[in-house]
């Protein structure tokens, strides 16, 4: 039993409070930058209404708010389930998935890959598995499980070969699958500016935690997706070390 401003306080209570504190702090660090926080000054607005109309004897629009809030958490449920079930799985591999990480020369076959095919032009979308699983993904692709090398990577995105519409995906430091077919993205929707290929590398970035690298077939441009946010015009130095420091987490 703590004493504090003359009130008491049980350890219990302590203990209750911090973890209520984690947990806030956790969601707010998992919504932030993120279209959820828009959703959620909507449901606050919603609350703040609700609160007026029945202060002032709305009777009709309280009686719609109350039975709207009355599903408040399958509501949550419906407009968060993305970001639901990005934070499970987040939870999830945390502890206990372990993935071996990609060496430094297979890294380096990959920038090296990636640069080659920006010079010529040659569109690719190349996603590395993290924490989150992506075997669902795979199982849209062919399977390759080969070792990662620049001459793999460039014959799998020529043109006029059956694999390259769509994105290898590198496991356990192996070229896992190709030819995987990824969610889109609603960011760049109707934009002529960003392709399929980045929509679909910010839409498996949106869902877990893999990295995505894109190359632009009408610019050449190199782009890198995770956590849902695209960078854009990577030299080979700036693209070996984003990728250096995220694999190695």
């Amino acid at each position: 039993m703590v004493e504090l401003l003359g009130l008491q306080i049980a350890w219990r209570d302590i203990i209750d409070i911090a973890i209520i504190t984690i947990v806030y702090y956790q969601l707010i660090l998992l919504v932030r930058g993120t279209r959820a926080v828009a959703v959620i000054y909507g449901l606050m607005l919603l609350l703040v209404v609700y609160w007026v109309s029945d202060e002032l004897g709305l009777f009709t629009l309280n009686w719609l708010l109350t039975n709207f809030l009355g599903s408040f958490f399958l509501v949550i449920i419906i407009l968060f389930r993305n970001d639901i079930r990005k934070a499970l799985a987040q939870i999830g591999v945390g502890r206990f998935w372990r993935r071996t990480p990609v060496e430094e020369q297979s890294l380096n076959e990959i920038v090296l890959a990636v640069m080659a095919m920006a010079r010529r032009r040659c569109g690719a979308l190349i996603v590395m598995e993290r924490g989150v699983p992506l075997g669902d993904i795979m199982e849209r692709g062919i399977e390759v499980d080969a070792r990662i090398s620049k001459e793999l990577l460039m014959s799998i995105f020529k043109t006029d070969t059956p694999l390259h519409d769509g994105a290898v995906v590198i496991r356990n430091g192996r070229v896992a699958a190709a030819a995987c077919i990824l969610p889109l993205s609603s960011k760049f929707r109707g934009q002529t500016v960003f392709g399929t290929r980045h929509r679909a590398a910010l839409g498996i970035s949106e869902e877990g935690d893999a990295v995505s690298v894109v190359v632009s077939e009408e610019t050449g441009d190199v782009s890198i997706a995770m956590n849902g946010r695209l960078t854009t015009s990577l030299d080979e130095l700036r693209l070996r070390r984003v990728l250096k420091n995220v694999l190695e987490r």
